[in-house]
């Protein structure tokens, strides 16, 4: 994952932010496959730069992620548009999303879904549960074994996968108290180390 480390300069304009915002929109998102008009619609009107440090916003926008601190990242914009359009987000779902940090995606939900609820990996997921709709802000190495207690029967979840080494878009279904995951391509995720495999050793 690229990380992008300028420096932004101080009285950066709003008007400059809604033309960089639009620029993302038509340059990041519609050329990428990302075409459905309410998800354009939540990326025009979230801020973006509302959700990275004062330093970072000058570069809210660029087509990467942005470092956020203490190891935290935003990822970039087409990685959240490639989840809201696997994840088909309607006025009546009720959405859990989950990550570090996880806000600026649930803002964007928040747009399409009757509710949404944010949780850190290590929180408390329980909230408005059960959920119709995860989204797991980052990748993953396994599904968490408590996310199904959370997760209506046949709700769904999107999250990031990390698949030989490579982070990949993945979305599953809740059947029977089990989700299964299934890998619909590469995606630039930064990977959850509280959702990471237990090491074993080998002799």
């Amino acid at each position: 994952m690229t990380l992008v480390e300028e420096r932004a300069p101080e009285g950066q304009a709003a008007g400059e932010m809604s033309k960089a915002r639009r620029a993302m929109v038509d340059s990041q998102l519609r050329v990428s496959g990302v075409n459905d008009p309410a998800i354009l619609a939540a990326f025009a009107a979230v801020k973006r730069e509302d959700f990275v440090p004062a330093d970072r916003r000058v570069v809210a926008y660029a087509d990467r992620a942005v470092p956020l601190g203490d190891g935290a990242v935003l990822a970039p914009a087409l990685t959240h548009g490639q989840m809201l359009t696997a994840a088909e987000v309607t006025g009546t779902d009720s959405v859990l999303v989950i990550g570090t940090p996880g806000t600026y995606l649930a803002a964007l939900a928040a747009e399409l879904a009757r509710c949404v609820t944010v949780a850190a990996p290590d929180g408390d997921w329980t909230g408005d549960a059960p959920f119709s709709l995860v989204l797991i802000d980052g990748a993953v190495e396994q599904v968490p074994a408590r996310l199904a207690a959370v997760l209506a029967e046949d709700g769904r979840v999107v999250t990031g996968l990390v698949e030989r080494g490579v982070t990949r878009l993945a979305m599953g279904r809740a059947v029977g108290g089990e989700i299964a995951l299934t890998s619909l391509g590469e995606a630039d995720f930064a990977v959850l180390p509280a959702f990471a495999q237990p090491k074993t050793w080998s002799f």
